[in-house]
């Protein structure tokens, strides 16, 4: 039963990880395209370079945090920057989920546009009302769609991947340009970077909570090879749809081209992950500005809503591909820093 139970945790641990880090970007397929399909076949070796990160990284941040007691990413902080940096770096995280959260509610408009012909204002004013009302009555469990959506996406990856070898599609010599610039090689590094600062708020307390050290690097193993696995269906797919640039949700109308039954509900799941995406990037904020700032919850969840209507001019696409990246360069300090620093002893 010891051993039974040990491995139960472990896939919780691991679906705790593959939700956190299979945000919309990824189910949208833009951030895929950011990061990797943009370079073709070279985004190939991309994807296996980020899958190594995305395994040995998240192991080995969610053992240091629990050998140092980490209950929040802040705590994590201080032990990899130290006292001195670790006040700015919480600043400029909190600066990230920011702007990830303004990504995600361009993504919302993004949705409303291209999939359901509506205005885009119109999405985005939606979605931040349903944002505010579930910030003020604080109602946790929507968090538990990612119990759903995980699971679809990986569905919907598999069937697509199927449908492209079906039709012969599957990078044809026509498609799979090669880009061995900096920006290419750099580009796996920075990935895996961003997704493990932006997934450091969820990770840092489940490795405390685990039960068994061995379970939490198990499950971070386990989930880091699912996100390869994942990653590499998507790019493939995407690598082979000739008209990938033209959209601000390219995975949607892969499957509109290949699975036109499941069209509407991969629509659904897409915007169930940016309206997730969304509450948690605005509850994460509203927990933080609380530390700096004693605001009561309404006013909070009203200035918050307030302020990312500001990104409402803007364009996802064009968000993603400024903010991603940026960002990710930024993360590439931590990555550095979790090879760097020794892991504490049990």
């Amino acid at each position: 039963m010891g051993k039974r139970h040990e491995w139960s945790e472990a896939w919780q641990i691991a679906a705790v990880y593959v939700g956190t880090v299979i945000g919309a970007g990824f189910a949208t397929g833009r951030e895929i395209i950011e990061f990797f399909t943009r370079y073709g076949m070279a985004g190939t070796i991309g994807v296996a370079v980020s899958g190594v990160l995305f395994t040995w990284g998240g192991a080995r941040l969610m053992v240091m945090a629990r050998r140092i007691g980490a209950a929040s990413y802040d705590e994590l902080n201080r032990y990899l920057f130290g006292g001195m940096l670790s006040p700015f770096v919480t600043l400029v995280m909190t600066a990230m989920i920011a702007g990830v959260t303004a990504v995600m509610i361009a993504g919302a408009g993004a949705v409303f546009e291209e999939q359901i012909g509506w205005p885009r204002q119109a999405g985005i004013a939606l979605t931040l009302g349903l944002a505010l009302l579930v910030m003020l009555f604080d109602r946790k469990g929507l968090f538990g769609v990612n119990v759903f959506v995980a699971p679809m996406m990986v569905l919907f990856s598999a069937i697509a991947f199927v449908k492209t070898i079906v039709a012969g599609d599957l990078c044809r010599p026509d498609m799979a340009a090669v880009d061995y610039s900096l920006k290419a090689m750099l580009s796996p590094f920075s990935y895996a970077a961003f997704n493990l600062a932006m997934a450091q708020a969820v990770l840092v307390p489940i490795a405390r909570e685990a039960t068994d050290e061995r379970a939490v690097r198990r499950g971070a193993m386990l989930g880091g090879m699912v996100l390869t696995v994942l990653l590499l269906l998507n790019h493939m797919v995407l690598l082979s749809f000739p008209h990938k640039d033209d959209y601000d949700i390219p995975m949607a109308e892969v499957v509109h081209t290949f699975f036109t039954v499941l069209y509407w509900l991969y629509v659904v799941v897409i915007y169930g992950e940016i309206f997730t995406s969304v509450i948690g990037g605005m509850f994460g904020l509203a927990r933080q500005v609380r530390v700096w700032a004693p605001l009561g919850g309404k006013w909070l969840g009203v200035l918050l809503v307030l302020l990312f209507a500001a990104v409402s001019p803007f364009h996802y696409g064009e968000l993603l591909s400024f903010i991603y990246p940026l960002f990710g360069y930024m993360s590439l300090v931590l990555l550095w820093l979790l090879w760097r620093r020794q892991l504490p002893r049990r």
